[in-house]
């Protein structure tokens, strides 16, 4: 296998300790393994962008960042501190220092825009409803939302303005850490750069760390100060890496390694091929 490119350094200083540290995590669920062996670094103020396939794992590895997935092996550490180790009520309180921007969204259908940001506001702090009126006016503008949309129920706003609402109650809290699933997924280009463009400035923050989960090449070439990218465990031997590329995008782009090649530049190859092949495996 080709060597991984080595990590490049990153436009922020670096702390002594990182932000997130993996520590040779593994999931499986049931018989099927998902993540094998997995170790990063991510240090504070770093965007990381994770890519790979459906199905290599990289929606269970932001996960198992937060708690919500418990790795079969290995570890989590956030900010030094063991998420293993941790009984749910400490990890709930860990979480409030996460933002996590859903594939989806995930708001609130019931509720209002405006209730949807504050709804981290009224439960995790003691703030009145002016504090909260003005957090939530401010979001508002900082994602590019209109005062109107705080009046609005999720369905009444178009996909590219449900996301950036998902962001602003993700930013509620003020997190060191912000994580995105997917977040320019169904959107069109102009409103997918929108969304990039949002990371960004996000990222600016001071000491904000950003790890984003995403196929779209153009989101991680604008975004990424680090790219890794995941590759599915039964397309793997026992030996090799889960983890088949760590670079930067000049490096990604640059990259020889046929798997890399196939997924950056979007081709399928023989992919079709085997697809059918294991559709034949699976019919009674």
């Amino acid at each position: 296998m080709p060597a991984i490119a080595s990590a490049p350094s990153v436009r922020h200083e670096q702390p002594e300790q990182p932000m997130l540290e993996i520590d040779s995590v593994s999931v499986r669920f049931g018989r099927q393994p998902v993540l094998r062996d997995i170790s990063l670094q991510i240090p504070g103020g770093e965007t990381l962008v994770i890519l790979g396939e459906s199905g290599c794992g990289k929606t269970v590895l932001l996960k198992t960042l937060i708690g919500l997935v418990r790795p079969t092996e290995g570890d989590i550490r956030f900010e030094g501190q063991s998420l293993g180790e941790m009984n749910d009520r400490r990890l709930a309180s860990i979480r409030t220092r996460y933002g996590f921007v859903f594939q989806n969204a995930a708001l609130f259908d019931s509720l209002t825009i405006a209730d949807n940001i504050s709804f981290p506001l009224r439960e995790h702090t003691r703030l009145d409803e002016a504090e909260i009126a003005m957090i939530v006016e401010s979001l508002l503008a900082e994602v590019g939302l209109p005062r109107s949309a705080a009046r609005k129920k999720p369905v009444q706003l178009s996909g590219g303005m449900r996301k950036r609402a998902g962001l602003a109650r993700a930013l509620a809290l003020d997190p060191p850490l912000v994580l995105y699933d997917e977040p320019t997924t169904g959107l069109d280009p102009i409103m997918t750069d929108v969304i990039n463009e949002l990371i960004l400035r996000v990222r600016n923050r001071e000491g904000v760390t950003s790890v984003v989960v995403t196929h779209d090449m153009n989101t991680a070439r604008k975004v990424a100060d680090r790219i890794i990218m995941l590759y599915p465990l039964f397309r793997l031997e026992a030996d090799e890496s889960q983890i088949v590329f760590e670079g930067t995008p000049a490096e990604l782009d640059a990259c020889s390694d046929p798997r890399i090649r196939q997924f950056v530049e979007g081709r399928a190859g023989s992919r079709l091929i085997e697809l059918q092949d294991e559709q034949e495996r699976d019919s009674p």
